[in-house]
């Protein structure tokens, strides 16, 4: 039985069913026990266009945050990466390559996931477009935490407005959410405009910005 999760199903971006919980029993979609902290995670950097500038937004706001990296980007530009890390974010793996798992086969998939961990060093991972099979998570499974989201900001859509993307996000805000932006290229239009405002929408709501850390 082939399951799999697509994050461009328009019916997952707030409230996954409870189906892909079971299907997925070892992945996290939310922290349920959090009281105050939401978690803003940035996918596909580092990114030097665009990673700097939201370094710099979220120490304005003594926001931490999680970045899941592509070992390509990694291993491109080191420093930035080391940057993210200086600054006291905590990353995570996003492939080497940024592949999707749907059509590859297992041994490569998992081959391209440990090449980016030798540059990432992280127990935390992500698929790329949430396109991943129940065999890849169940052996990723053994080695490292998935992690997924309940908030997708669809940033990365350029035909999606700045508003729309804001309003992906801040309605659904709540303690223990996963939240997801991008910090590359394609995305940044609409980050530009959704991340100040995310948060500052989390001041108000006496939310705490905060990096996951397992």
């Amino acid at each position: 039985m082939r399951q799999v999760f697509n994050e461009n199903d328009c019916n997952m971006y707030f409230r996954p069913p409870s189906i892909l919980k079971k299907i997925y029993p070892t992945t996290i979609w939310s922290f349920s026990q959090e009281e105050d902290g939401v978690f803003l995670t940035f996918d596909d950097g580092p990114c030097p266009e665009v990673t700097p500038w939201v370094l710099d937004v979220l120490d304005k706001y003594q926001a931490k945050a999680t970045f899941f990296c592509i070992g390509k980007n990694v291993e491109l530009y080191p420093e930035l990466f080391k940057e993210i890390l200086r600054r006291g974010h905590s990353v995570g793996n996003h492939t080497y390559s940024h592949i999707a798992g749907w059509r590859i086969p297992l041994h490569d998939y998992i081959q391209d996931v440990e090449v980016a961990n030798a540059l990432i060093d992280s127990k935390l991972y992500r698929p790329p477009y949430a396109k991943i099979t129940i065999s890849q998570a169940n052996l990723l499974s053994r080695r490292y935490q998935l992690v997924m989201w309940n908030i997708l900001s669809r940033d990365y859509n350029r035909k999606l407005s700045r508003k729309k993307c804001l309003k992906n996000v801040v309605p659904h805000l709540h303690p223990g959410a996963i939240v997801v932006f991008h910090d590359s290229k394609k995305a940044a239009k609409n980050l530009w405009y959704a991340l100040p405002r995310t948060l500052e929408a989390l001041k108000e709501l006496n939310l705490k910005c905060k990096a996951i850390i397992l």
